[in-house]
């Protein structure tokens, strides 16, 4: 039910918060590649990366 929702302290662990965030932090990662890639690329003029 419900109750199976809450959190005794109102926090997650550790193990938790590491386990809820892990596929978070592979989208931030790739999010952050692709703006150093428009940096590059519209801001400092460098050529396009290779596909491949």
């Amino acid at each position: 039910g419900v109750t199976a929702l809450t959190l005794p302290d109102g926090e997650f662990s550790e193990w938790q918060r590491l386990y809820l965030f892990s596929r978070s932090d592979t989208i931030y990662g790739g999010s952050n590649e692709i703006q150093r890639n428009i940096i590059a690329e519209r801001v400092l003029g460098l050529p396009r990366e290779a596909k491949g």
